[in-house]
């Protein structure tokens, strides 16, 4: 039976990991974060829950070499962009130095590391981008995580690098919340939103992202895979996609452009991912967008009722 290692699972891609393997009988799940679980008691007793603080390498160490994963699947990080550019220390710690650590653990005990990344590493200036781009963050959040992957990729660990962008979903006691629910959210209380057209993505479902790592895990995959949505979108494509699924008033969203916002963090205007690696190499299949609101819109009335 393998084992499975989770970082981050108190997070939104730690619990879609954690809900689509806990009913595998081949796979012996270990879920970490900082603290104590905030996953669904009902799930407790289908994995094992280990508080782990990943910027600290005895803790690390510990956890490891207690159960002895084949996999970690490595989603913890410090993802608030505007706090990383505010709070360089806290994020390089945590996105820098916090690899760093997992690699040396996984090198010692022959474990295949699976990490998390973004398509912020990249400028903006010519995406979608494929996986053999050349990074150029322009914010302190991009500059970490591409310190990250540098580590990895230099590592003689298994690694996997899963770039995602712009991850979207809900989850069991999340405050964070994602643009289909602020759109959704205002349109209904009557509020006019302002939503910028010179940014371009494609936005990720949870369900996806988790999926695709799974894909990976199975397949032993190495390298680097772009694992995003499909559809290629600014956020006032996805807020009157948004509005349309659930019948809301499309005159209340107003077109802006970057320039309107003021953020600590400067944003790259087109990322967004080619994805025919994953899914040639993978079978990765991600759901459209308009079907990530119906989703999403599912787990809603599930949640209030």
């Amino acid at each position: 039976m393998q084992k499975i290692l989770i970082t981050g699972a108190n997070g939104l891609l730690g619990q879609k990991l954690i809900e689509a393997l806990k009913d595998r009988e081949d796979l012996s799940l270990i879920a970490s974060g900082k603290g104590d679980s905030r996953l669904p008691d009902t799930w407790s007793d289908q994995f094992i829950w280990e508080s782990m603080d990943i910027t600290d390498p005895l803790a690390i160490e510990q956890v490891m070499s207690n159960h002895l994963p084949d996999y970690i699947i490595h989603t913890a990080a410090m993802t608030q962009v505007d706090d990383c550019e505010n709070n360089k220390e806290a994020c390089w710690e945590s996105n820098v130095t916090a690899v760093a650590h997992l690699v040396k653990s996984c090198e010692m005990h022959d474990v295949h590391l699976i990490h998390l990344s973004t398509d912020f590493i990249f400028d903006g200036e010519n995406g979608p981008y494929d996986e053999e781009a050349v990074p150029n963050p322009v914010n302190y959040y991009g500059e970490s995580k591409l310190a990250a992957e540098e580590i990895i990729m230099k590592s003689s660990c298994k690694w996997a690098i899963v770039r995602t962008v712009l991850v979207y979903g809900l989850a069991s006691d999340l405050s964070r919340s994602n643009i289909i629910l602020w759109v959704k959210d205002s349109l209904e209380s009557g509020k006019n939103i302002n939503v910028v057209t010179d940014q371009w993505r494609t936005p990720t479902l949870a369900e996806d992202l988790a999926q695709g790592c799974i894909l990976i895990m199975d397949q032993s995959a190495q390298g680097i895979f772009n694992i995003s949505g499909k559809d290629y979108l600014t956020p006032y494509d996805m807020a009157l996609q948004t509005a349309e699924y659930f019948g809301l008033d499309k005159t209340l969203i107003s077109k802006a452009d970057s320039s309107n916002f003021s953020q600590p963090a400067e944003r790259p205007l087109n990322t967004g991912f080619i994805i025919e690696k994953a899914k040639s190499e993978l079978g990765y299949s991600p759901k459209s967008f308009m079907d990530g609101i119906g989703i999403l819109s599912k787990q809603l009335k599930l949640a209030d009722s």
